[in-house]
């Protein structure tokens, strides 16, 4: 067992994008970073065992980003080592990070030469629909389209613009708010909720084909410049779709805010496991984005199964 602090950073789903329906793509990944600043990543692949320790000591401060091109970044570490204030980061962290100045840049807000050359590649809008039928418009960069909606756990989706920069696609992303009153957000805590009984894949299909049919209506009417309409389907990662399927499943019973924890993961959407504990059948969906800015000690540890299972039931 290793003693050594990690400060997680979050589940991010790197790699290649799944090209056809059945498969996977991507590397679902538990992103852990040590004191020294190294990064370290813990596999999230159905069938993988993880088990640790969260200090009780709240949310700690994730650093901050430097935005040096399309392809370059560097994360800084907090040279206070301080706690969160609100998020993930301390206050300072928070005004230094460059990629914040992100959302207002289509207003004219000012950018960094660095941020500026990832905003101006080509960017993609999208229509996201989540298992409890929760749908959203958002944006992704050309190198992480498929990854951006792998991240955010979404069960059908469709492209519906590809925009020649970051400018141009929020833009589009504002107008198809305002018109059609679609969200650029859907709770975290709603997604989690959705999967312990999910709608059916056939009518999450309907409605995001549905809400995508109208965006790209209203697209085609719009006087913006620099964008093509289109109808390009993403394919979700297969190991997602247990989560999706019909069956019994239960609220991961333990705070993920501290305590000893292990388990194996059976399948994974976006920063939702269905998980299985040792000493029951029942399977359990949690949350491993909660486990975001806090601070874990890795190890051989297991997950406390309920006294009374029958209260799961």
């Amino acid at each position: 067992m290793t003693d050594t602090r990690y400060l997680v950073h979050g589940v991010f789903w790197d790699g290649q994008p799944a090209s056809v329906k059945g498969h996977d793509g991507g590397a679902p990944v538990l992103r852990l970073q040590a004191p020294s600043g190294d990064f370290r990543h813990i596999s999230l692949h159905p069938g993988a065992r993880i088990g640790f320790q969260v200090e009780d000591r709240g949310r700690s401060c994730l650093g901050h980003l430097r935005v040096h091109s399309s392809t370059r970044r560097d994360h800084v570490l907090c040279a206070a080592r301080a706690l969160a204030a609100k998020g993930k980061q301390c206050e300072r962290c928070f005004m230094l990070d460059e990629s914040r100045l992100i959302h207002d840049f289509h207003r004219g807000g000012r950018v960094t030469p660095g941020l500026r050359d990832y905003l101006m590649q080509e960017h993609w809008l999208y229509v996201a629909t989540f298992a409890g039928g929760s749908t959203k418009v958002g944006t992704a960069s050309g190198p992480r389209k498929w990854n951006r909606l792998a991240e955010q756990g979404a069960v059908v989706a469709r492209y519906v613009a590809r925009a020649q920069d970051g400018r141009v696609v929020r833009i589009l992303e504002d107008l198809v708010t305002g018109e059609t009153g679609l969200a650029q957000q859907v709770r975290s805590a709603a997604k989690s909720e959705a999967l312990l009984q999910p709608l059916q894949d056939a009518k999450l299909g309907t409605m995001n084909s549905g809400h995508a049919s109208e965006v790209r209506g209203l697209l085609a009417r719009t006087g913006v410049e620099g964008f093509t309409v289109v109808d390009e389907p993403w394919v979700r990662p297969a190991q997602a779709s247990a989560l999706y399927r019909p069956g019994s499943r239960h609220t991961y019973p333990h705070s993920l805010d501290n305590g000893r924890h292990g388990f194996e993961i059976a399948a994974l959407s976006g920063p939702n496991a269905l998980a299985r504990l040792d000493g029951t059948d029942a399977v359990f969906v949690m949350n491993l984005g909660r486990l975001a800015a806090r601070t874990i000690v890795l190890g051989d540890f297991v997950s406390d199964v309920p006294s009374v299972q029958e209260s799961l039931f």
